[in-house]
Parts: structure tokens; sequence; C-alpha cells
């Protein structure tokens, strides 16, 4: 399928025809990666001061000492003649910026794809996750994910669509094998403090101020996190979404859609009205948004698959304001295309070059390359 894809557009698209070659050949992991440079960094965040004053008496006391957190972590490499534009990652709840690494079965993830088509990539730990962990707030029980342990393994399965109780859908690109369930299962991560999207779109916008123009990539809870970014920068030049759902999409006032009835209540996708000029923004970028498998078109009663259905519907209003307000958004079914059996996690299954390819033909009409 990735070849029939990259055929296509060489034959079609003859314009396109020097990138889609690199982008190819991109996707053959023994190509290495030449990179400039490599590091990692800190942006963003706050302290908080204890009351009282400090003493060496009483040296693990926190009187008068900084707790320091809410920062994003940012891991970032870039290639020997790098592209113009960046892709900065935003991973989805419960995860962190392994999400874009390596997949589960150990091949190139999009980090790998998009350094070896010559992008510098900005991987980034949103605030109180992962190697962000550091937190002025505590978790509350309010947000399930931030407990530990965390007994939601068939909690996730089902909500990412991997299969039911027999095992991985029929027809599935998630890596067969008991050793890959179990890679995707140890790629959870609790979260250190309160959920704050506005707090994490703040933090993004800190990072894109300091990277410059930038193609933000975001996932699953990092939609709605994506939508707020251009609040805090100038730099967002375009917004590339993989299945964005679990928090609200954002609307301008008066044109929210009424909400979606859902088998399970609490993971019905929900809208948020904002100002016009807090929207507007949105309007002004190219945004793609794209989606996997098994998503049914009526309601069922497995409610992983049934969120699914109410977030896709929400993503078509929500293109759909976007174009009538004269932006530029594009709403990808895979199935609709031809591309079969992927779940949330499309970005890591067996054809996520294919995927690849797809995203990148949309950058190259948008001129994002």
């Amino acid at each position: 399928m990735q070849n029939r894809l990259c055929t296509y557009a060489l034959s079609t698209l003859s314009l396109c025809a020097a990138v889609f070659l690199s982008s190819c050949a991109s996707q053959e992991s023994s190509i290495p990666i030449g990179l400039a440079t490599q590091g990692s960094f800190a942006v963003g965040g706050s302290f908080i001061t204890h009351e009282g004053t400090f003493s060496k008496e009483h040296f693990l006391s926190p009187e008068g000492q900084k707790a320091y957190g809410d920062h994003a972590y940012v891991f970032y490499q870039i290639p020997v003649n790098a592209r113009p534009l960046p892709v900065v990652f935003q991973h989805g709840g419960a995860q962190t910026k392994r999400t874009w690494e390596s997949t589960p079965d150990g091949r190139d993830g999009f980090q790998n794809l998009f350094l070896k088509d010559g992008f510098a990539v900005y991987l980034v730990d949103q605030p109180r996750m992962g190697e962000a962990g550091l937190s002025t707030v505590p978790a509350s029980d309010a947000n399930p994910w931030a407990r530990s342990p965390m007994f939601y393994s068939e909690t996730y399965f089902d909500l990412c669509r991997l299969g039911d109780e027999n095992g991985l859908y029929a027809g599935s690109q998630f890596p067969e094998g008991d050793e890959n369930i179990e890679a995707f299962q140890r790629s959870w991560n609790q979260y250190s403090g309160e959920l704050d999207d506005d707090l994490n779109a703040g933090a993004l916008g800190s990072l894109l101020n300091k990277t410059g123009p930038a193609v933000l990539m975001t996932h699953s809870m990092g939609g709605t996190i994506g939508w707020r970014t251009p609040w805090y920068t100038r730099n967002v030049r375009a917004i590339i979404v993989l299945e964005p759902g679990g928090t609200p999409f954002v609307f301008p006032k008066g044109y929210a859609p009424e909400d979606i009835t859902a088998t399970y209540a609490p993971l019905v996708a929900t809208a948020m009205e904002v100002d016009m000029e807090q929207f507007r923004p949105l309007t002004q970028m190219p945004l793609l948004l794209v989606y996997g498998d098994y998503i049914p078109e009526k309601q069922v009663a497995d409610p992983g698959q049934d969120k699914w259905r109410s977030e896709l519907a929400m993503a078509r209003a929500f293109v759909k304001t976007v174009n009538d307000l004269g932006g530029d958004a594009t709403l990808i079914h895979l199935p609709e295309i031809g591309i079969t059996g992927n779940t949330h996690f499309l970005m890591a299954e067996k054809n996520n070059a294919e995927i690849f390819s797809v995203i990148r033909r949309w950058m190259h009409a948008k001129a994002l390359d």
C-alpha cells in the first residue's frame, strides 16, 4: 500500500515528484540520520515558595524553599540541511513524547520518519507529565489518570480501538503479538498534577516563541491544546491533529453544535465556545484532522467505539465551521480513502509510513515543506 500511494503521487502530481521521492525514501529504516545538533530543555513553568525560613538543621523541611514545576520538557533533533519549518509534537492524554518515538515493534516512529525527510523535530512532554513531572499543584481524584497503580489495561485496549475480548480486530494495523500489546500498555503515564489545557497550551506557545515558525502535530487529548496554542504565539503555521478527542473542540460563540449523545456519557465529545478573536487564528492557517478505522456510523453499545463516533461527528462540525468562516480545514477519515485497520495510535502501526505519506502529501500541497 505504501508503494502504491507513493507511485500514485508520482504519476499524477508531477510537480510533487521530488518531494515524494524523498518521502518514500525516508521511510527506509536503513537510511542514516545526519544530525546538526540535538538537545533538551525546559520551557515555561513557575514556582511557589513555602512559608517560613530555610534551616540546615531541618534540611529536608519545606520551610522557606521553592517548588518548581508546570514547565514542559522538550527533546529536539535538527538534521543537517533541515527544512525551514520544524515539526513540534504534542502527545495525548496519559502519554508522553514516547508516542512519537519507535513503534511498539521497534520500527521508525514519526520522530524518525520526519527527521529522515529533513525536518527538525521537537518532542514535548507537557507540563506535569513524563520528564516534565514537577507540579506546583497536586493532582486530585477528579482526574482518573492521576492514580497509581493504573488499573486500566482493558479500558485503554477498548478506548483506543485495538480490539475486543477476542483480541485485536480483524485486519488491524496494530503490530501483532503479546509483546507489542505489552509495549503499548507500558507507554501510559500518570499525571503528577491537575490537567490544565490552557497551561499546556501556554507552554507550547513559549516553545514556539523560542523555535520560530513551526508545524504543530498533536494527538488525541492534545487536540484541544493545539487549538488553544495560537492564543499564546504567532508562530503556528499549521496544525496536524491525529484523532483529536477527549477534551473540547473550540468553536466561536454562536457556532457550537448541540451535544452528541454517547453510550458512556463521560466520554462524549464536547464543544467549548470562545470569542471570535480567539478562534480566528484557526481560520488563518491550514488544519488537517486524521481519523482511523473501527469508528461506527451509528450509536453502538461498545463505549470505546461509540466515543469515537461522537468525536468524529464533532470533528466534522468543527471543520465545517472553520471552512464556513473562510478557513482551510481538511478531515481525512482513512477508510474513506482506502486505508483500513488503523486504531487510535495510527502513528505507531504497521502502516505508519503510509500514514506519514498521506500527511506529507497534504503538507506539500500547503507549502509547508
